[in-house]
C-alpha cells in the first residue's frame, strides 16, 4: 500500500476494534504487502486489513474456510475469540480480527513444517466449498507477462522466456493428470507462525483446487522431501510454475515488495538457467 493508504488502513483498524470495545493504545505494522497486517495493543489483536476492491469477497471466503479448518483441528491461526467472526466493513477496508501468536525465535524443523502441512491438507481436504483451480493463477500469470501495460519494464527477451515456461511447464503439469483437493495455495514460510501450539497457516487469499505438490512447491526443499507419497517430478515442475509467478510479481508495475527489482532479476536468471529448478526460497539477490 501507498503511505496514505496505509495510515487510512491503519486508522481504519484502530477505530474498528475500539467499536468493539477492544483497548488499542498502538498500532504496529507487521507486514504491507496486498494485504496491511497490524498488531493492535493492548489488546494484542491482528487485524488484517486489505481495501474492499482488492480480490472481492476473498476476506470473507477466508473467514468461512477457517472457522471451518479450526473445526477439524487443522493447524490454523484462529480468529480472535474475543470479537465476531466475521468481515467488518470501515472507510472503505476489509477487516478481520485475528489471534496474536508470539513466536517462537527458533528455525522450524523440516520434519515437523511437512507434518503440518500434512494435517492442514487432511483439514482442508474435508472442506466441500467453491475454490478457484490453480491453473486459473496460471492463466491469470501468462496474460500479465503478455501485456506491456502490466509489465512494462520486462525485455522481449525476458517476457518470451515467462511465457514459454509457463506455457510448456502448464501443459506438462495438465497432462500428468494428478489426484487434486484444496490447497492453501501460498503456504510459504511467510505464511507459517511457529508458535507454542506449533507451526499454525495463516493467509488463505490463494486457496485453490490442485494437487499437493503445487503447495510442496512454495515450501524449502527438505520440507517437500519429507512430505509422504509426494510425486517429487511434480513438485519439481510445479517449482517452475511458482518461481515464474513470483518473478512476474517482481515485475508488476506498482509492486511493492521490498526486494524490488533486485529479486525480479534474480528470478529470472534462475528460470533461465532452467531444471532441475530450485525452492523458492533458495532464490538470492
Amino acid at each position: 500500500m501507498q503511505a496514505a493508504e496505509v495510515r487510512r488502513a491503519v486508522a481504519a483498524a484502530r477505530s474498528t476494534a475500539t467499536a468493539l470495545d477492544l483497548a488499542v493504545d498502538d498500532a504496529v505494522v507487521l507486514n504491507d504487502s496486498n494485504r496491511l497486517v497490524v498488531r493492535l495493543t493492548p489488546c494484542d489483536i491482528v487485524a488484517r486489513v486489505a481495501p474492499v476492491t482488492h480480490h472481492a469477497g476473498s476476506a470473507e471466503r477466508e473467514v468461512e474456510l477457517v472457522k471451518r479448518l479450526v473445526q477439524t483441528d487443522s493447524p490454523v491461526a484462529a480468529l480472535d475469540a474475543r470479537v465476531e467472526p466475521r468481515v467488518f466493513v470501515r472507510d472503505g477496508f476489509a477487516i478481520a480480527m485475528w489471534t496474536y501468536f508470539e513466536p517462537v525465535r527458533r528455525a522450524l524443523p523440516s520434519a515437523e513444517y511437512a507434518h503440518a502441512l500434512g494435517r492442514l491438507h487432511a483439514g482442508l481436504r474435508q472442506m466441500d466449498v467453491t475454490m478457484p483451480h490453480f491453473m486459473d493463477r496460471v492463466v491469470e500469470t501468462q496474460q500479465d507477462v503478455a501485456n506491456r501495460d502490466v509489465t512494462p519494464d520486462l525485455t522481449d527477451a525476458d517476457r518470451a522466456l515467462l511465457a514459454n515456461v509457463l506455457r510448456d511447464l502448464r501443459g506438462s503439469i495438465v497432462e500428468r493428470g494428478a489426484p487434486e483437493q484444496l490447497l492453501h495455495g501460498e503456504p510459504h514460510p511467510g505464511n507459517v507462525l511457529d508458535t507454542n501450539n506449533g507451526p499454525l497457516f495463516i493467509d488463505f487469499e490463494n486457496t485453490a483446487h490442485g494437487p499437493v505438490e503445487y503447495d510442496l512447491a512454495w515450501v524449502p526443499k527438505g520440507v517437500g522431501d519429507r512430505y509422504p507419497k509426494a510425486d517429487q517430478d511434480l513438485v519439481d515442475e510445479c517449482r517452475g510454475l511458482v518461481l515464474a509467478i513470483v518473478a512476474m510479481h517482481r515485475w508488476r508495475l506498482g509492486d511493492q515488495h521490498p526486494s524490488g527489482r533486485r529479486s525480479g532479476v534474480a528470478f529470472l536468471d534462475v528460470l533461465r538457467a532452467g531444471p532441475p529448478w530450485p525452492a523458492l526460497d533458495s532464490v538470492r539477490w
